[in-house]
């Protein structure tokens, strides 16, 4: 280096014009490559009919020049008159703040193509429901993988560090088993997928609602009186859960339960509530309502309307509105909804006392 410096003018020969030289040089090469990335590729891909390749080279460019300036930084370290250790800590600096750029980079690039993989019918393994599932796994492993090159830069001894953090982890497993129950089990519903964003569930602990978040550790249902639930994920994975939205198809049947009396034109019965099906405009044409006549009841003939909905989260102002037109219909149609009736049969009257 210093060969190097005696054959430069004698106006370049100062050490720090050097080293500000070379970080303009930096800042120019930095400028040149991001222009290359960001325009050139760029205008290269916007010729494809997807947009992934746009978007990753657009998250790229900020690494990439990142990349080329810190190298010129650490260049022109070398040629400042520093102390003897300075050199190495600065170089460590900027090769950690390369890490954490890359990192970033990983982490979005990952969250990109596993949103792209869920659009493209060829990856089955990666859908909507278990994309959340990948990505918390690839940033564990991109940050462990951050984590180790920043301990080998600094010098810091990494098989005591693990070594530590095996017994520091059986500790903290005794201490957090419940959390480590939600997170092993947050995994499992991941992965098995028994319902998912948006979904309408049940659990047998008599929540009911729409699923609105998914995580590592709990599940958020949102009820039908917009009150928010929260419930840890070891609770939902030992739960019965019905899934309304769930099956081949996300559509809901809806039951409506009507007695007649007796002696009532069952046709007519079945025609009504048909008609009262079809009229409403919440309920699906395909499959059309269905009229079930279920039983002899106690004091009634019993009725099933059965229709289907597109969204369960309607189902109480469908059954409002079909309880309200077949109750006017009958009204009209002269049909009777029988009360119960109890006939009471009385063996012997009781004598009054003192005769």
């Amino acid at each position: 280096m210093d060969r190097l410096i005696d054959r430069l003018p004698p106006f370049m020969s100062d050490r720090y014009v050097i080293a500000v030289l070379i970080v303009v040089a930096a800042f120019i090469a930095a400028t040149i490559v991001d222009l290359i990335v960001s325009r050139i590729f760029l205008t290269l891909t916007r010729r494809t009919s997807t947009t992934y390749d746009d978007r990753l080279v657009d998250i790229m460019h900020h690494p990439v020049r990142t990349t080329v300036l810190l190298f010129g930084l650490g260049i022109a370290t070398q040629y400042l008159p520093l102390p003897e250790y300075l050199p190495v800590i600065v170089i460590n600096v900027l090769k950690t703040i390369g890490i954490l750029v890359w990192c970033i980079f990983a982490i979005r690039f990952v969250g990109l193509t596993l949103t792209n993989m869920t659009r493209a019918d060829r990856f089955t393994f990666v859908e909507p429901r278990t994309k959340p599932l990948f990505d918390n796994i690839a940033r564990i492993i991109i940050v462990a993988i951050a984590i180790y090159f920043v301990f080998l830069f600094w010098g810091v001894e990494v098989t005591a560090w693990l070594a530590s953090a095996g017994v520091i982890g059986i500790a903290v497993g005794f201490a957090a088993k419940d959390t480590l129950a939600n997170l092993f089990s947050g995994i499992f519903i991941l992965a098995d997928a028994p319902y998912k964003m948006g979904d309408f569930i049940n659990l047998d602990t008599g929540e009911r609602g729409e699923v609105t978040h998914i995580g590592l550790r709990s599940t958020r249902i949102l009820t039908r009186d917009d009150v928010e639930v929260t419930l840890p994920n070891a609770v939902i994975a030992n739960a019965k859960i019905v899934n309304e939205s769930g099956g081949p198809t996300p559509k809901h049947r809806v039951r409506t339960n009507v007695g007649v009396a007796y002696g009532s034109d069952v046709d007519k019965v079945r025609a009504i509530l048909q008609d009262v099906g079809k009229q409403n405009s919440r309920t699906c044409d395909d499959p059309e309502p269905r009229v079930r006549f279920r039983r002899f009841g106690d004091s009634s003939l019993d009725f099933d309307l059965l229709c289907w909905i597109d969204d369960p989260a309607s189902r109480g102002l469908v059954l409002d509105e079909l309880n309200t037109a077949i109750y006017k219909r009958f009204a009209d149609e002269g049909v009777q909804i029988p009360f119960p009736q109890r006939d009471l049969h009385i063996k012997e009257m009781p004598q009054p006392r003192g005769q």
